[in-house]
């Protein structure tokens, strides 16, 4: 446990600095706007002010396009006094700042141009001139009520309510449903303007819905492999120890890996992602696997055991330092592809850089995805039994589970073909080791015919994989489709453009007169593969998807060129999905970071289209 608390106090002393070297931002990012027509007569400007900044109450002032668009009296909530070294005893306003601004436009306007003007400083003792923001304002179109942040978070499925014009503050304006898809934008949001306990319990829970994604499964198997792995002898208090120790450290790299990338603007992960580091982790997985099986024991030489022995006790010292680090490996090669509450909290740090918060955002996230691993650790030592064959049985279904990570690992670099007959190998020699081609004696119990079935089961998958990649398939799911007559029928399924890199992007935007898609990919992205095979793939969603130009930017590679695409639209990784308009300009409000189901991604197509 002193080593637990060890490194939990290296991150805070890594993290401090970090917060202590900001330097000031663009006041477009540390006042950014947005407005909207609450009705024909009113009009509502949200200022989302960053932490450590701040606004004079008396310096705003707006004015519009055409001439003949007036304003009444502004009603904004009271201030907080403030003595300023500049103007002395002032109003001033923090976190969001909503203002309704009464509108009298001439008969028949119904659009028009919004310059509002505002006044603020940083506490580091930086004050900025008057900040001119523009936007476009759509009286005719008032916009109905949101149905909250959390349901645009967990992917809930859009409003059916009309949409509404919603301007944002460079002039786009975009077509919102009551929930809007850029969960990326609402969580930064969230950190800019809510209380650090909100923020961090938030993200917790944020990491609980990540545990439950399939990025995050293969992370089972190898916890509950070590746990395994040492056998009977393992106390509940042991158990829960190791698995504290593995998840601590996931969350510490999540923290720490996670600020060095909103910091730099790079993609950490996707360093670690080629086939050198991928298949020696993968090596590393059939080692554990084999040593369950029974082939050797992993341990470490004699001598150095001894010499262990000398300065601490081995039994209880527990090879915590391996299982941290079997954790940081865990989260950095395992873990999941960038979604949206990383993705917020990367954005968050990386236009305001406060890693402090954002940081222990991303600490509090990796505990969250860690809790159920703690159970997981503590019921993998419950189930073991003190004596029996059942003990060797489940070690060895824990080796099988560890191989399919190693398959699972590596399956973005090697061929299809490999990848299907490695399932295939897998499953099969599965089956044999349950007894699936043996005869049961005539006196067989009922576990012993249940376990019979599920290797006949196996037998099965595994010989229909073989059998569709002999045959041409890549498909581990469906490896026989390709024998169906109908197979030869090509497949209605979206093509896309690819660009690699900005001057390609801005060439082929500058073409288009429809709308475009531009969907951020790696071999490697979980999530990317998820919302080709199951979104993409939807008859509804490819018909809407064929009205539009259809850009992909591989960045599996991670070149110069994929790291200024990314950099460009403040993106920290795939997956992403971006929409622009017929003139080349992207849609404020509608990025999609992560999986989404056919039917809410069928939404928002209608409202890109």
């Amino acid at each position: 446990m002193h080593r637990l608390l060890l490194l939990l106090a290296l991150i805070a002393s890594l993290l401090l600095p970090a917060a202590a070297r900001a330097n000031p931002i663009e006041p477009e990012k540390a006042f950014a706007m947005r407005a909207q027509a609450l009705d024909a007569q009113t009009i509502e400007v949200v200022f989302e002010i960053a932490k450590d900044y701040y606004l004079y109450g008396d310096k705003f002032r707006f004015e519009a396009e055409p001439a003949g668009v007036g304003f009444g009296a502004l009603e904004k909530p009271a201030g907080k006094k403030h003595k300023d070294d500049f103007f002395g005893e002032v109003e001033t306003h923090r976190g969001e700042l909503r203002i309704l601004v009464p509108v009298q436009a001439p008969a028949g306007t119904t659009r028009f141009e919004l310059f509002a003007t505002s006044q603020g400083c940083w506490d580091g003792g930086i004050c900025y001139p008057p900040t001119t923001q523009q936007v476009s304002i759509d009286l005719a179109a008032p916009p109905k009520k949101a149905s909250g942040f959390l349901d645009s978070v967990l992917g809930g499925r859009a409003s059916s309510t009309p949409a509404a014009l919603v301007a944002t503050a460079d002039g786009a304006a975009s077509a919102a449903n009551a929930v809007s898809s850029d969960e990326t934008g609402d969580i930064a949001r969230l950190l800019s303007g809510a209380s650090v306990p909100i923020i961090l319990l938030s993200f917790f829970g944020f990491g609980l819905l990540l545990a439950f994604t399939p990025c995050t499964f293969p992370m089972i198997p190898i916890l509950s492999g070590i746990i395994v792995g040492q056998g009977n002898k393992v106390s509940h208090m042991r158990a829960l120890v190791l698995s504290l120790a593995y998840v601590l450290g996931m969350a510490a790299t999540y923290a720490l890996a996670g600020v060095a990338a909103g910091m730099t603007g790079t993609m950490l992960s996707a360093a670690l992602q080629n086939v050198w580091v991928l298949s020696a982790f993968a090596l590393l997985f059939v080692l554990l696997s084999l040593s369950m099986f029974g082939f050797y024991e992993l341990q470490l030489p004699s001598a150095l055991q001894s010499r262990l022995a000398d300065t601490a006790s081995h039994g209880k010292g527990g090879h915590l330092g391996g299982v941290t680090l079997m954790g940081v490996l865990s989260a950095l090669i395992v873990g999941p592809c960038v979604a949206a509450p990383l993705a917020g909290a990367l954005l968050y740090i990386a236009q305001t850089g406060d890693a402090v918060l954002g940081g222990w955002a991303l600490f509090a996230m990796g505990l969250g995805m860690g809790a159920p691993l703690l159970a997981v650790g503590v019921a993998s030592r419950s189930l073991l039994p003190k004596v029996g064959p059942w003990m060797e049985g489940v070690k060895k279904a824990f080796g099988v589970m560890l191989l399919a990570v190693a398959l699972w690992m590596i399956t973005p670099v090697i061929p299809a073909l490999a990848m299907m007959l490695g399932w295939a190998a897998l499953l099969l020699f599965s089956a044999i080791f349950l007894h699936a081609i043996d005869p049961l004696p005539a006196q067989a119990k009922g576990w012993q015919r249940f376990w019979k079935g599920v290797g006949v089961v196996l037998l099965l998958a595994g010989a229909a994989i073989l059998v569709g990649a002999l045959a041409g398939s890549r498909d581990p799911l469906q490896p026989l489709s390709i024998l169906r007559a109908q197979a030869a029928a090509p497949a209605n399924v979206p093509q896309f453009e690819k660009v690699n890199s900005i001057a390609e992007l801005d060439a082929r935007l500058a073409q288009t007169d429809r709308p475009v898609l531009l969907d951020f990919y790696a071999d490697w992205c979980v999530s990317c593969k998820e919302m080709e095979r199951f979104t993409f793939s939807d008859a509804g969603v490819a018909e809407r998807m064929g009205r539009m130009l259809l850009l992909k930017a591989d960045v599996t590679a991670n070149t110069d060129e994929h790291k200024a695409l990314l950099k460009r639209f403040g993106l920290f990784g795939p997956p992403g999905i971006l929409f622009f308009d017929d003139q080349g300009k992207e849609r404020e409000g509608m990025r999609v970071v992560g999986f989404m189901k056919a039917e809410p991604f069928a939404t928002v197509l209608d409202r890109a289209l």
